[in-house]
């Protein structure tokens, strides 16, 4: 039962940091019609991608609470770091799950908090979930060891440089329009 319910978390968190990923990506080119196709694209797809991510993410945190109890209780051998990093990355992963589902209620009902909340505000929560997400998944994240480097972060890179692309964007200081 252990195993299958460790191969499951890692499976669901495998295609929950793609999917965040995703949806942070289509959340930049969402509002800035500059950005011209990715526009039009992230447009199409970044409500459903999110809502998609979402799902996927509880499903991993759900899974992850139970792989949790396995190696707390001892019922599972412990991973390799020691037990307070472990437990410190989990910390960090109910974090991001924290901040994300804040995101979420503030999208799906901006009038539940005292005052109605813009797309800032739940765009910013979204971006700090992923933040925290990316640190929960370099920190215990088995399966990106080999990675962090090479691909998590490049790609994380990617997002801060295009997000900046789309302030300088949005203050008129860079323009995407080429001179003639």
């Amino acid at each position: 039962m252990s195993q299958l319910v460790w191969l499951l978390d890692r499976g669901a968190a495998l295609v929950t940091y793609p999917l965040l990923y995703l949806s942070v990506l289509t959340g930049i080119f969402y509002n800035t019609k500059s950005f011209g196709i990715l526009h039009k694209a992230s447009q199409r797809i970044h409500i459903e991608l999110a809502v998609f991510a979402m799902i996927v993410t509880l499903i991993h945190a759900s899974l992850g609470v139970l792989d949790a109890w396995f190696v707390v209780t001892g019922q599972v051998p412990a991973p390799a770091y020691s037990m307070p990093y472990f437990l410190g990355g989990i910390t960090v992963g109910v974090g991001a799950l924290l901040m994300l589902v804040v995101a979420v209620l503030g999208f799906t009902d901006a009038k539940r908090f005292q005052r109605p909340w813009g797309p800032r505000v739940v765009h910013s929560f979204a971006y700090a979930g992923f933040a925290f997400g990316t640190i929960h998944a370099a920190a215990i994240g088995t399966d990106l060891t080999e990675l962090i480097r090479p691909l998590l972060g490049p790609s994380v890179a990617f997002l801060v440089y295009v997000l900046l692309l789309r302030l300088l964007v949005l203050r008129g200081i860079a323009s995407t329009t080429t001179p003639s």
